[in-house]
């Protein structure tokens, strides 16, 4: 376990073009993106600029060093694609340090 301590010292707003895939009805799906600069460690928070009926973002993470993972939720019986090319904003704070040992 992994516990992040100290403080924030780089935190920026980032704006990503992206055209995410097919999400099936009734689920949930992680999809990966490329955005340079990201690290491991760093914490991300996605904000999509237009709403779509029964769709919405659960969580996002930083899955390896410059890779941005948003996993897209479906509440309805249908199949939605979120709209292509829409510029997300995303707010990354990356930590001074981590403790690894579970001691904090």
């Amino acid at each position: 376990m992994s516990f992040v301590l100290g403080n924030i010292p780089k935190q920026s707003v980032l704006s990503v073009t992206l055209s995410p895939a097919l999400v099936n009805a009734n689920t949930t799906a992680e999809q990966t993106f490329t955005v340079n600069g990201l690290l491991m460690g760093d914490m991300a928070v996605v904000s999509k600029p237009t709403t779509q009926a029964g769709l919405g973002i659960v969580n996002s993470r930083v899955s390896a060093n410059n890779t941005l993972a948003i996993t897209f939720s479906n509440n309805t019986g249908a199949s939605i694609t979120p709209t292509a090319s829409e510029v997300y904003l995303v707010l990354v704070s990356r930590p001074d340090r981590a403790v690894t040992d579970g001691n904090i």
